[in-house]
């Protein structure tokens, strides 16, 4: 999932400290009269952002390896205990760099993840300066990170799965769409980041 900022395009970018007009309370939110339309599409970026969370990467990386493991621990691979650590580490970091990924969409893009809902701002901040998608990185993590703690073979071929079905929908749907919405940006953007690999020394184009 891809999305970034120009640089060099004259737009406010928006973060939550900036929201400071809104009143974020369960069950609704209250608008001054100073509020922006900026600060108004980014606060309803995050509501959006925050279900589509739950309906989707829940779904993925939550309720689906537990339908097909029952989170039950099997002999760790090839007899060494450590991975599970390292499994542990990795399904963490997958949600850290999921969920700064799901707001970053939402405060710097002003969009959700969710095609219906998409950012009106192409973002390469952020981690989106090492690779393209780290959303469907982070829950390639997760998944993989689950398979290592469960010693699940199930759960790795599982992840291949995932992974082909982002790949097919990232080069049918999103690039060609991202291509189209942001032209020559998106083209410099694409040619300096990989898709799935992510570079160490991140991009400043």
């Amino acid at each position: 999932m891809t999305t970034a900022s120009n640089k060099g395009m004259k737009q406010t970018k928006p973060s939550i400290l900036e929201l400071r007009s809104l009143s974020p309370v369960f069950g609704g939110c209250h608008w001054s009269a100073s509020t922006s339309v900026s600060e108004r599409r980014a606060w309803w970026a995050i509501i959006g952002s925050l279900v589509f969370f739950v309906l989707a990467p829940g779904t993925i990386a939550g309720w689906v390896p537990f339908w097909l493991t029952g989170w039950h621990m099997q002999p760790p691979f090839l007899g060494v205990p450590g991975l599970r650590v390292a499994g542990a580490s990795l399904l963490i970091l997958g949600l850290a760099s999921l969920v700064e990924s799901f707001l970053r969409f939402a405060t710097v893009g002003l969009g959700t993840p969710a095609p219906i809902a998409p950012p009106t701002r192409l973002v390469v901040s952020g981690q989106y300066r090492h690779v393209r998608n780290p959303m469907y990185v982070a829950i390639l993590g997760m998944l993989v990170g689950q398979s290592l703690i469960l010693g699940s073979t199930v759960l790795l071929r599982y992840a291949l799965v995932v992974w082909l079905v982002f790949h097919a929908w990232v080069l049918i749907y999103e690039e060609p769409k991202l291509m189209a919405q942001f032209g020559p940006s998106y083209e410099a953007y694409r040619q300096n980041v990989r898709r799935w690999w992510p570079r160490i020394r991140p991009w400043s184009g």
